[in-house]
């Protein structure tokens, strides 16, 4: 199970059950609640009644007394109330009298007169000075409506303290069913939103910590792939720790990985021009003809200057590889750039024969413009060195897209199309044509990673008709995060 199910799952039961069972306490407690408040009134209202009731009852004359033809008439009006959206049209008060043995002397149904109800729990109790009460079912063996009775004592106008009979006040719990099953309905409602509303309040809390974790797990997996992700947004969370925490980490074994890769290349790219030197001084140690001594010479002298190149190149390498964003950068007018470029190499590519055209079509592009010349210069020098005698190399600049094509084109031999996919490898290079020496392979790898560092990339391709293109691509904006390898 995926943990953001199991998180909303675990906050959903916790608020869930919590709320179910307050639901159900609130539930249960409303009939109770209203049939409390309903004998409340009862009392109130059998007490009055007991009142009025009692010269009627004194005089013998309770069944056709003043009393009971009030009662009479009270029971035909239409009370025409709206009583929370129910209607009532009808009194549902039932009086019973009892004399003071507990016989029914008046009964407002007319079904229960002359029955003895000295045993009934509100007769029964009342008789004997307590307060007396009673639900029974409105038919007999029937549970399912009951009636609530509740008695007062009627006691001797002329002796307060005498007891002469009771008064019996009953009303129907059906009377009282729709208020109780509307104020359900309302708490089960009201109780539906809540457990809906805290489910939607848990799936946006689960929801922002997935976002966190998911973000997470997105950048580790890139970095795993290698590919340019920037850091973790910072968070005033745990979260938040974590993602400094990965950041840190791959910043350190970046950087382990970075030096143990440079300290190997290093060590294969010197092996074999120190092996040469090495040779070359064991015979020189010998008597050797002077033409060959001059051989060996030069020879040490090429493959120093081979090692320098190396060693400067790796170093300049080095910087740029290590820059987790521009240090600098600044608007650059691109004719003035490409012209410095074409200045740089221009001695060289007049010991080569080789002319250079600078053709800018674009007006200007953001970068640091010490690596952008610094690139610029290292195409051209590649260019020059696979240019035949007399050949030209046209310096261009175009607007592509969203961005700034930098292109370096010359009328050469080409690359051999097994090559065109390693070119930017370090320390690979091609034979040059005639002396077939080759290069320390650094100058496109340091171009890769320029392009790289302004958020674009460079690709080279042969041209129909002979010759290869290097295109650099530039973006019109610089990237608003730091690029990575």
């Amino acid at each position: 199970m995926r943990l953001g199910l199991k998180l909303f799952l675990g906050f959903f039961l916790i608020v869930g059950i919590a709320a179910f069972f307050v639901m159900r306490i609130f539930v249960n407690e409303v009939k109770p609640g209203v049939r409390q408040a309903m004998e409340s009134t009862l009392v109130d209202a059998a007490n009055v009644l007991a009142e009025m009731a009692a010269d009627d009852l004194k005089a013998g004359q309770i069944r056709d007394g003043r009393f009971v033809a009030d009662l009479a008439r009270a029971k035909r009006r239409d009370p025409k109330a709206m009583v929370w959206r129910f209607p009532k049209r009808t009194l549902d008060y039932q009086v019973t009298i009892t004399d003071a043995k507990g016989i029914v002397v008046y009964d407002s149904t007319g079904r229960d007169v002359g029955r003895d109800n000295s045993r009934w729990n509100d007769v029964y109790r009342t008789l004997r000075g307590e307060y007396g009460a009673r639900s029974s079912p409105e038919t007999p063996g029937d549970d399912t409506h009951s009636v609530m009775h509740v008695a007062a004592p009627i006691f001797d106008p002329a002796d307060g303290r005498r007891l002469i009979g009771v008064l019996s006040l009953a009303q129907p719990n059906r009377s009282i069913d729709p208020f109780i099953a509307a104020s359900q309905r309302a708490i089960m409602k009201r109780g539906a939103w809540l457990i809906g509303l805290s489910a939607l309040i848990g799936l946006l809390m689960t929801a922002w910590l997935m976002h966190g974790v998911n973000r997470l797990n997105r950048y580790a997996k890139a970095v795993s792939a290698g590919e340019p992700v920037p850091p973790p947004k910072p968070r005033r969370d745990e979260i938040g720790d974590l993602g400094q925490a990965l950041e840190t980490m791959r910043r350190k074994l970046e950087g382990k990985a970075y030096v143990e890769q440079y300290v190997q290349s290093l060590t294969h790219e010197m092996k074999s021009p120190l092996a040469a030197i090495r040779g070359a001084a064991e015979l020189l140690q010998e008597p050797l003809p002077d033409a060959d001594r001059a051989h060996f010479a030069r020879s040490i002298e090429g493959q120093a200057q081979r090692l320098t190149e190396t060693i400067d190149k790796l170093l300049a390498l080095a910087e740029v590889e290590q820059y987790g964003w521009l240090q600098k950068h600044e608007r650059l007018a691109l004719a003035a750039l490409l012209e410095s470029a074409a200045d740089a190499v221009a001695v060289r590519a007049q010991a080569a024969g080789v002319t250079i055209a600078v053709d800018a079509q674009a007006e200007s592009v953001q970068g640091d413009g010490y690596l952008l010349r610094q690139a610029l210069n290292n195409l051209l020098e590649n260019a020059v060195a696979f240019s035949p005698a007399g050949g030209s190399i046209t310096l261009g600049a175009r607007a592509e897209g969203e961005g700034i094509a930098l292109t370096v084109a010359d009328r050469g031999s080409g690359v051999p199309e097994y090559a065109l996919d390693r070119v930017f490898e370090r320390f690979y290079s091609l034979a040059r044509p005639g002396t077939g020496q080759r290069s320390s392979g650094l100058g496109l790898s340091f171009v890769q990673e320029v392009a790289r560092l302004h958020g674009g990339r460079i690709s080279l391709r042969n041209r129909d008709g002979g010759g290869a293109q290097a295109v650099l691509w530039l973006p019109l904006r610089l990237p608003s995060v730091p690029p990575r390898r």
